[in-house]
């Protein structure tokens, strides 16, 4: 099979395609590069640069690579974005993947594996998030990724495309610094940004009903995404027409931001720079944490990395972009 991988450039994106090339896979990037970048994607890897909006070249890509499935990771995701410029994200994630989709269609291409998000399940009371757990999306970001799922749930149907839609938790870590997160919009690399500036990380709320008061999450290890991606393309490769599986991608384990923090001061040493807490930020959620029991039985897959992993690797790829 040869892979199109769109948003293959990023950072997720150039995780899933180191990962999908070591493995064996044949594999092009598709990308826009409007956040990625080239020095992300592997030599000898073909690069086209592109929209997803754009159906003719998709159309090209498709055609000239003899793509037969695709791992569609291009996206818009920051979620405060998505809050001031919903129709921008709506055009990008919804309809972007609705032009991919028809481009699948017409080139008889019939596996998809989707970058979705925890985000679609918005504020769960619940201890473990299952796939079954209700989906009230808190923004426009989380409802793009909802609707991108039910899209493709309607295109398995019709036209049986075999699909994998891949609910991320909180993701951190790089597999080498060049592939780090250039991004500070999550937990690590906000802290990194703090104590760069001789600032005390900022904890938003210790009054939740949590052990330590602060917001619990499951952190996963980009690799760990990764190598989930590959095994849903596997898997894929050989399922029925129409298959249509909803995974979420976490560790199964919580940790707090207490936690997280005290933890990064200690690997990256400013234990000085004791935590400041501030008020509490409109729609977090006191505990989101995923059950990891469906993607284990459907795909044999379990994550690999703790937390010291994804703290000293992202802390790894900070300091080689600021020497």
């Amino acid at each position: 099979m040869s892979w199109l991988v769109t948003g293959g450039a990023g950072y997720i994106g150039g995780h899933v395609v180191r990962a999908m090339v070591e493995a064996g896979e044949s594999v092009v990037v598709y990308d826009d590069l409007s956040t990625g970048s080239r020095d992300r994607v592997p030599q000898g890897v073909p690069l086209v640069v592109g929209s997803v909006l754009d159906a003719a070249g998709l159309e090209k890509a498709v055609r000239d690579h003899e793509v037969t499935g695709v791992v569609h990771i291009a996206a818009k995701k920051q979620v405060g974005e998505s809050v001031e410029r919903p129709l921008h994200y709506y055009r990008e994630n919804v309809t972007g993947l609705q032009v991919l989709l028809e481009v699948m269609a017409g080139a008889g291409v019939d596996r998809l594996v989707f970058s979705s998000s925890a985000a679609v399940y918005g504020m769960p009371d619940v201890d473990l998030v299952t796939e079954d757990t209700a989906c009230l999306p808190m923004s426009p970001y989380g409802e793009t990724k909802l609707v991108g799922e039910w899209l493709i749930r309607a295109a398995s149907a019709a036209h049986g495309v075999r699909s994998a839609s891949l609910r991320y938790f909180n993701v951190a870590g790089a597999a080498s610094p060049e592939l780090a997160d250039t991004g500070v919009f999550n937990l690590v690399p906000m802290v990194f940004e703090r104590l760069e500036a001789g600032a005390a990380p900022r904890i938003f709320g210790d009054d939740y009903p949590t052990p330590d008061g602060t917001c619990v999450r499951d952190y996963i290890h980009v690799r760990d995404i990764a190598s989930a991606h590959l095994a849903a393309a596997r898997r894929l490769r050989d399922a029925e027409p129409g298959t249509a599986l909803t995974l979420n991608i976490g560790r199964g384990e919580g940790s707090s931001v207490r936690e997280m923090v005290d933890r990064i001061l200690e690997i990256t040493g400013n234990e000085e720079h004791a935590p400041e807490v501030a008020g509490r930020r409109a729609g977090d959620p006191a505990r989101v944490v995923a059950s990891a029991d469906r993607i284990r039985a459907e795909l044999g897959w379990s994550a690999r990395y703790g937390l010291d992993d994804m703290i000293e690797s992202a802390w790894l790829g900070w300091r080689s972009r600021r020497p």
